[in-house]
């Protein structure tokens, strides 16, 4: 054997990737993987659930906490889970072993992966391997406590994993027509785990002109929080634009874009018929969309079997966007509300009326119905040149108490105060 051969042998085995489905939802998702033909990869299948384990099509089946469970499923209880995969962590372990990365699937809300998802990334980390989560939110109609549980369990694993992708299963609904059939679109978040994984593994695995290789990879994914993979194929006059564009956009994916990311790997894959401008011109929507601060690595592969079509594959992480946004809630959770009785002491007429003040002292021996209203109708005549359209003036009189009083106490002022109610009528008319 050549020094060559045992270079290139070298080099495929450099780097092993391993996909594992925690739980039923975890379990599904790389039989899909494997029924799309992705190779390249070892599969692992973690459940509680015996006959779950049976149909799948996994290089490896681990079945957890059976002195736990009895070989049924977790009850939708994570703590179950998490029981029930600590109770085998030694034989996973031993399956994750020299693992360079470690995909980490599940669905979260019920037991096993919820509760076990956890625990085989942080096995996966113990490894040293490079953990990337991918996981589902409930639909809506699952109810509160199954929310409650998946938003627990994805705040668990964000401990254990370098990179993690969340994708809501009510976003299904927003993307694909009505007629669609029930399992295509309980498929459709499987495609989001295929395409990272696929991305990656071509990445790895194959030489480029311009070569990446798992270095990239790890560099740009270790402990880089929430990540944005996408992979995105064109053909057709604007194909590279078109692959790019379909690589940073998943409407899947839970509030995310790829502006603001610090590390970018991008990689391009193409026959040779693949022009540098078109090169250029689908670089360029990855560079505007990120922004000039973002470290963009750059990888190449020539393959003459894409003939007409271009392939984007992009990984961004290190985004910012989360923290500071919940750092504008906190801002605005710290504004201090303006007081309720200022907001509401006259509630008329569609505008705020403002506090009535004496603005000349010497009128304090004025009788006060007199210099009340003499404010209302300064005020009134400000309101009516702030307000225009024609819109009509209703306004309820807010001092009709302290009228009917001043009535009783100062009978002289009868006829005035009759002649100024009526030029208060005719103001509002």
């Amino acid at each position: 054997m050549s020094k060559f051969a045992t270079l290139e042998r070298d080099h495929e085995l450099s780097a092993r990737l391993k996909v594992v489905g925690v739980g039923g939802g975890g379990c599904n998702a790389i039989e899909s993987m494997i029924k799309r033909g992705l190779t390249g990869v070892e599969y692992v299948a973690i459940n509680t659930d015996a006959q779950v384990l049976q149909k799948n099509s996994a290089d490896h089946k681990v079945q957890v906490g059976v002195g736990l469970t009895k070989g049924l499923g977790a009850g939708a209880d994570p703590e179950v889970g998490k029981k029930a995969t600590e109770e085998d962590r030694e034989k996973i372990k031993g399956i994750l072993n020299h693992s360079d990365m470690v995909f980490v699937t599940a669905g979260m809300g019920g037991g096993t992966g919820t509760g076990g998802a956890p625990i085989v990334a942080s096995i996966a980390k113990s490894v040293g391997a490079l953990v990337i989560g991918i996981v589902t939110k409930p639909f809506r109609w699952e109810g509160k406590k199954r929310m409650m549980n998946a938003e627990a369990g994805i705040q668990e694993l964000r401990q254990f994993v370098d990179s993690l992708i969340v994708i809501p299963n009510e976003r299904i609904l927003n993307i694909l027509d009505s007629s669609v059939g029930a399992l295509t679109a309980f498929d459709k978040p499987n495609e989001v785990l295929y395409e990272a994984t696929r991305g990656i593994a071509d990445i790895i695995t194959v030489p480029g002109i311009i070569n990446v290789d798992f270095a990239d990879v790890r560099s740009v994914m270790n402990h880089s929080g929430e990540a944005l993979m996408g992979c995105g194929i064109s053909s057709g006059e604007n194909r590279s634009v078109e692959a790019a564009q379909k690589a940073i956009s998943s409407p899947l994916l839970e509030g995310i874009s790829i502006k603001g990311a610090k590390n970018i790997l991008l990689n391009v894959t193409g026959s040779s018929n693949l022009t540098m401008q078109e090169i250029e011109e689908g670089n360029r929507v990855i560079y505007e969309a990120a922004g000039e601060e973002a470290n963009i690595i750059f990888g190449l592969v020539n393959k003459e079997e894409m003939n007409e079509y271009v392939s984007y594959t992009v990984i961004a992480t290190g985004f910012s966007s989360r923290s500071e946004s919940s750092g504008v809630s906190k801002l605005r959770a710290e504004k201090p509300e303006k007081p309720k009785e200022e907001t509401e002491r006259f509630p008329i007429g569609g505008f705020n009326r403002r506090e009535l003040e004496i603005e000349d002292e010497e009128n304090l021996d004025v009788p006060t119905i007199f210099r009340v209203k003499g404010s209302q109708k300064k005020m009134f005549e400000s309101a009516e040149s702030e307000i225009k359209g024609g819109f009509k003036i209703e306004q309820m009189d807010a001092f009709e108490s302290e009228k009917a009083e001043e009535k009783k106490k100062k009978k002289e002022f009868e006829m005035r105060e009759q002649d100024s109610s009526s030029f208060l009528r005719m103001m509002m008319d």
